[in-house]
């Protein structure tokens, strides 16, 4: 059984940054994506950013490009989300996924195309 658990949320002032972990366990990591989502009150989950753990390529929103890197340590199966230059509007819980048998060609941005999911942490820019 796969578990995600995220940590690293916390309450930062506009313009500073947080970098959030994703331990996974109970699989070895390999032709999988692992995704990071976010839903902010009274709005839909939605879609954030994705990396491969064989490749390390990765995908973004537009609306935290250039801003967030996502990252993946295969050795301590975890994977990281660095905010950085963050704004009130990132304000949200911010959730890991794991996407199983991924293909190669192809990034996932769906929720659906995800198997796990994490509980989820708080992330709250002041403005």
């Amino acid at each position: 059984q796969v578990r995600l658990v995220e940590s690293g949320g916390g309450l930062v002032q506009a313009g500073g940054s947080l970098r959030l972990s994703c331990a996974a366990s109970g699989r070895t990591f390999s032709s999988d994506d692992m995704g990071w989502f976010r839903q902010a009150p009274g709005k839909e989950r939605e879609f954030v950013a994705t990396i491969k753990w064989s490749s390390g390529n990765s995908y973004y929103a537009s609306s935290v490009k250039g801003r967030f890197t996502i990252s993946r340590d295969n050795a301590k199966n975890t994977v990281y989300l660095q905010m950085d230059s963050l704004k009130p509007e990132d304000t949200a819980v911010y959730y890991c996924a794991a996407n199983l048998g991924s293909k190669a060609y192809m990034f996932y941005l769906q929720q659906t195309d995800y198997d796990y999911w994490g509980q989820g942490t708080q992330v709250t820019v002041s403005s």
